[in-house]
């Protein structure tokens, strides 16, 4: 899988994790401790949906395109709004141009004692990363590899936080990096929170993930310390587009599972592509 960001920037799966990123946050927030955010594959920030990658692939349009549009009930509505106000933040005209990438997403969510440590090797993203960041004291673009990053920065001082891992699967052994690299992460900081992102398209290697940290966080009682979401928005073809996403969250708030079964279903229908979306919400078994 080749996954250059700014052609699937604002879609439906950057729509999932970054409502996730936001309640993981949110809740984070209700502590006065500080965290941290360690974000190992940041990307450049944040991309321009009027650009020729974006409007190429067109990605955004059945992604933030609709679910700024949508409805929500009453008790879906709050916990969406975090979400949807930073997005709004970036389009002060209204009209959609611009989709923040997690490390603008959570540096929105930053109180005065919070940090962000942003890693990102590749030069021009990089550049773009640090223009948008620059001169904020909380927050820090490291040119520092994030499998590297996963083992250099944990724990962090602030003994609290999260950490998003996010590669580009760009290479074929990226599930098993994935894997590894979080089981030693996990190994020197076993109470971080973390959301690791992975796209569904081999279930093999998917399923396998998932009981790999299953095995890390509970051996055979992961039971609240794992999340496993999945998230289609059309049936699977063969070398077609993605088209299902998927999250393990480890450490989640004792909220998120609730608020994620109040969310979820208000999504299938503006994120179906073809028809209604569906998603799976469990906990992963070794």
């Amino acid at each position: 899988m080749n996954y250059r960001h700014a052609f699937h920037a604002g879609g439906f799966a950057d729509v999932i994790k970054h409502i996730v990123l936001v309640r993981i946050l949110t809740y984070l927030q209700e502590k006065q401790a500080p965290f941290r955010v360690i974000d190992t594959h940041a990307g450049a920030g944040l991309y321009d949906l009027t650009g020729e990658e974006a409007q190429r692939s067109g990605e955004w349009l059945t992604g933030i395109a609709r679910i700024m549009q949508a409805r929500f009930s009453e008790t879906t509505l709050p916990l969406m709004k975090p979400y949807l106000d930073i997005v709004r933040a970036f389009n002060p005209d209204r009209d959609l141009k611009a989709y923040p990438g997690s490390p603008l997403i959570a540096r929105a969510l930053l109180r005065p004692q919070d940090r962000l440590t942003a890693c990102e090797v590749e030069p021009k993203a990089r550049k773009r990363l640090i223009d948008a960041l620059r001169r904020d004291t909380q927050a820090r673009v490291v040119d520092l590899d994030g499998w590297l990053a996963l083992s250099a920065f944990v724990p962090p001082n602030e003994r609290r936080g999260l950490v998003l891992i996010d590669p580009p699967y760009e290479q074929k052994d990226e599930f098993e990096r994935l894997a590894e690299g979080f089981a030693e992460a996990c190994a020197k900081w076993p109470t971080g929170s973390y959301l690791l992102w992975y796209p569904v398209k081999s279930r093999r290697a998917t399923d396998t993930l998932a009981r790999h940290v299953a095995e890390v966080v509970g051996g055979s009682k992961p039971a609240g310390k794992a999340l496993r979401l999945e998230f289609s928005v059309a049936p699977q073809v063969a070398d077609a587009a993605l088209v299902s996403t998927g999250l393990l969250i480890v450490n989640p708030p004792w909220t998120l599972l609730g608020e994620l079964k109040s969310i979820l279903p208000e999504l299938e229908k503006p994120l179906g592509q073809g028809g209604a979306a569906r998603f799976r919400l469990e906990t992963p078994k070794p």
